[in-house]
């Protein structure tokens, strides 16, 4: 199947300076929803996943949702993580893309609702510059999740901020920022960002968004970019 022809304005980002991309890591970065999936290890695989689509599509508030769904993990030891990390797939085209971005000197973050015990890894296998995640409250005498998060929750503020932060730090110019993701959180920096696009998003953020990608390889983001 031929790409479909994208028509790229002269104001979009291009390849011909340095940028930012940020990219969500659930359903984006990998294919997989890491919460579903510790959810599946602790027995609550289809209550965690019935919340989990509420939440990315702007049914609930993402904090809420995220407490309920982690209360749920209460228990769990703290190897899961490691028997999780192992069942995780880059998307197709994710480190093709990241690859050739790093080649034109731009930087890449990451900004998950997720949980750090996974997306550090995934940071560290895929060469990124950023990232930012929730992390779990653990029980140190056992081992095990407490059911909590540890400290702030990962909010679409979040989100927002630290685009704007590692923007300035970077000194990159607004006009070339990218920003992807699938869900309602990632909503407020795909606006904000000069291309924003929803990657096989959730019905209510393809409506939303600027642009979409409706197939799973991320190497489709380059298609919008000037040369």
């Amino acid at each position: 199947m031929s790409p479909t022809p994208l028509q790229i304005l002269d104001e979009t980002p291009t390849l011909r300076r340095p940028g930012l991309l940020v990219m969500d890591v659930d359903s984006t970065l990998i294919d997989e929803e890491v919460i579903d999936e510790l959810g599946e290890a602790a027995g609550v695989g289809e209550r965690i996943s019935a919340v989990t689509a509420r939440a990315m599509n702007g049914e609930l508030d993402f904090a809420q949702a995220l407490d309920a769904r982690v209360a749920l993990l209460k228990g769990l030891p703290t190897s899961i993580f490691d028997d999780v990390y192992r069942r995780l797939h880059f998307t197709n085209g994710a480190l093709q893309l990241i690859d050739e971005l790093h080649a034109h000197g731009w930087k890449v973050g990451v900004v998950s609702g997720g949980f750090h015990e996974i997306v550090d890894r995934l940071a560290e296998a895929a060469g990124l510059d950023y990232r930012i995640a929730n992390r779990l409250e653990v029980d140190g005498s056992t081992c095990t999740l407490t059911g909590r998060v540890d400290g702030p929750i990962v909010t679409k503020d979040v989100k927002l901020r630290a685009m704007r932060r590692w923007t300035a730090a970077d000194g990159v110019d607004a006009t070339q920022t990218i920003a992807v993701g699938d869900g309602a959180n990632d909503l407020p920096m795909i606006g904000e960002a000069a291309l924003g696009i929803a990657f096989c998003a959730k019905p209510a953020v393809r409506r939303a968004a600027p642009h979409t990608i409706d197939e799973r390889d991320l190497t489709r983001v380059l298609d919008y970019l000037r040369r």
